[in-house]
């Protein structure tokens, strides 16, 4: 059974289709992406989800039962935008969270300690938000968001304003939480944090999904369109091989442009006429190159 399956839920807005007939489901230790641009309808989505909205077509199931209490205490949800309150101490607002949700007080102290542990800053436990850095606030927002172990947790823009080493320590985090079984739908702006972490995603643009799928098996269906030459010397001719657009000389060697992959043998062979070869790779698709061919350049 799908820990989260989401059945063609609908959401309008007087004429306006906010959300049109999206599926797709998460599996229990599975980090699922959900792309698009602004406006693309990814919020929306995930307001159902969480049960803050109601679809007004479709279903959204929890473990194979409908939205309910019970189902509530079992979601966690890390906003885009953050609401901690910033003159109120970690520890008073993390708790009450955590008994919000069902816990006892005991048992939220105790994991509210834990995960301050896991991010080296147990001294913030009795400082204010207000206190703390922007990065460190984040953890502290990433904290609420998982302080009652939810089996299902919606993270939206979670590295956002991060520095790389924290956004590394977050990263960890969240593997660790889908390794413990976590459900975890996960929606960025940054392709490559999706590339690392998930294994099957959807992409949203205008209200609708336009592609969906595990994420290998939708790089094969894209045309492999870049070559890396690593190369000790010069190599003179590439432009000229048939099926070539466009080359690129960098320090390492070449970045060349392809309209088949064809070209990739004839590419290799006169590099090697001529100098040794150090690196040579017909390059797959990037998720970023893939959404931009799927929605367009000018997708804000």
């Amino acid at each position: 059974m799908k820990t989260l399956k989401v059945e063609q839920i609908v959401k309008q807005y007087g004429d306006k289709t906010a959300v049109n007939g999206i599926s797709f489901e998460v599996e229990e230790g599975e980090i699922y992406g959900l792309l698009g641009a602004n406006g693309a309808g990814k919020t929306t989505t995930m307001r159902m989800v969480l049960g803050l909205i109601y679809p007004d077509g479709g279903r959204v199931l929890y473990g194979g039962k409908p939205y309910g209490k019970e189902q509530l205490r079992s979601l966690g949800y890390l906003p885009e935008e953050r609401g901690l309150y910033p003159k109120i101490k970690v520890s008073e607002q993390i708790v009450y969270l955590g008994r919000l949700r069902g816990m006892t007080r005991k048992d939220a102290e105790r994991n509210l300690k834990r995960w301050l542990e896991r991010f080296g800053v147990p001294e913030y436990y009795d400082k204010r938000v207000e206190e703390l850095s922007k990065g460190n606030q984040q953890k502290i927002q990433f904290i609420a968001s998982v302080i009652h172990e939810p089996r299902i947790v919606i993270m939206d823009e979670a590295f956002s304003g991060l520095d790389p080493v924290n956004v590394e320590l977050l990263k960890s985090t969240v593997k660790e939480l889908r390794d413990a079984g976590a459900s975890i739908l996960f929606s960025t702006h940054r392709m490559e944090h999706v590339e690392e972490l998930c294994r099957n995603i959807t992409i949203m643009h205008r209200s609708n999904p336009v592609l969906q799928g595990n994420l290998k098996a939708i790089k094969k269906r894209f045309p492999r369109e870049r070559v890396m030459l690593g190369t000790e010397g010069e190599v003179s001719g590439l432009e000229s091989i048939p099926g070539v657009l466009r080359t690129v000389r960098h320090e390492y060697g070449y970045e060349l442009f392809i309209e088949r992959e064809d070209a990739g043998r004839r590419i290799l062979e006169l590099a090697m006429q001529q100098t040794e070869i150090g690196r040579f790779e017909i390059m797959e698709p990037t998720l970023n190159e893939i959404f931009i061919k799927t929605v367009g350049e000018n997708h804000e």
